[in-house]
């Protein structure tokens, strides 16, 4: 007669011996290392945004809110921690949790725009017109207090066209200004009146001189890191001299450029890869140490050559060897080799 008695073993595909997850393990590893909704090469985004859906109640609140906080700070993602929040709010047991959660991980006022996106996305009818179910007290309370963070400019620089404006959500959560400057920053993004930020799109756009836009605007430290590694070939092109655009690489701030970000400007202007290279490297210095030896293993197998997402030209295997570098220059002692594993 048969028995299901049996002892239970995982296995992966390949037959080897696996490792049982628990909750928390896979929702660390499907949140920190994903670009949400971005489909992978062995699993679509839709699946991933899912599977994170379903384990945020498997998980205790205090460890859910701890890594959606790491995935905006450490890992530099926007939308994924978004995401684990709005799902928090879904659950008794995590919603005291959201309004402080969610006041941290938003430090960009159109995140505010894209976490009531996330929200109402769900309530598509059959015409595909948003039905806006009522925002919970606790996700009004954490837009409330991430509102007061931004400035005019800030909040001029990031007010985009889209079904959910920044007005909308002052509308929504009626927050209250820090002082009266505030207030009047807050009556002027809704009547329209804000003043046009000073960046390089809107300077460019209205005609003016490229070089000398750029000049000013470094100048002014009023090009930020992830602009400047975007534009090197563009203000080679407008003749910037080679030092200016040098001295602004090494000022620069690295503590939100992901390390790929270097490499795909490396790669348009090759004439900074010394600069470059030694602005991704300082963005680690302050990273723990490696004691020992440490083996760097890069996986070489078909899958690492697809892009890393849609409008990415990068692949996942030039993605892995900049953090192979990195590692590297944390590492005490290290050796590194190449892992062909099989797709």
């Amino acid at each position: 007669m048969a028995t299901i008695n049996k002892i239970m073993r995982a296995f992966t595909r390949e037959g080897a011996r696996g490792k049982r997850f628990t909750p928390e393990m896979e929702l660390r590893r499907a949140l920190l290392n994903c670009l949400l909704w971005e489909s992978q090469f062995y699993e679509d985004g839709v699946a991933i945004a899912d599977r994170i859906k379903a384990l945020v109640p498997l998980v205790a609140p205090e460890r859910t809110a701890e890594l959606a906080i790491a995935a905006r700070e450490t890992m530099k993602l926007r939308h994924a921690p978004l995401l684990v929040v709005r799902e928090m709010a879904r659950h008794p047991a995590h919603r005291a949790l959201v309004a402080d959660t969610l006041a941290r991980v938003i430090q960009r006022p159109d995140e505010m725009t894209e976490l009531l996106a996330i929200y109402w996305a769900d309530a598509l009818g059959p015409q595909q017109q948003r039905k806006r179910q009522p925002v919970s007290a606790q996700i009004k309370k954490g837009l409330a207090r991430a509102l007061t963070k931004f400035d005019a400019y800030q909040l001029a620089k990031y007010d985009r066209d889209g079904a959910v404006r920044i007005k909308d959500v002052l509308f929504l959560v009626h927050a209250k200004p820090k002082d009266t400057a505030q207030e009047k920053v807050w009556k002027q993004l809704v009547d329209g009146e804000l003043a046009s930020p000073d960046t390089w799109e809107v300077s460019l756009s209205s005609g003016k001189d490229k070089r000398e836009t750029f000049e000013r605007l470094i100048a002014e430290n009023r090009l930020g890191g992830l602009a400047l590694l975007r534009n090197l070939r563009l203000m080679q092109k407008a003749e910037v001299p080679r030092r200016t655009i040098a001295e602004a690489i090494d000022a620069m701030r690295t503590d939100r450029i992901l390390p790929y970000r270097f490499i795909t400007a490396a790669r348009y202007a090759p004439d900074f890869e010394p600069e470059l290279e030694a602005a991704m490297l300082k963005s680690v210095k302050d990273y723990a140490r490696l004691d020992g030896r440490t083996r760097l293993l890069i996986d070489v197998s078909g899958s690492m050559f697809s892009p890393l997402s849609a409008q990415s030209e990068m692949t996942r295997a030039e993605a892995a060897c900049g953090l192979a570098i990195l590692a590297r220059e944390s590492a005490t002692r290290w050796r590194s080799s190449r892992s062909a594993m099989r797709s």
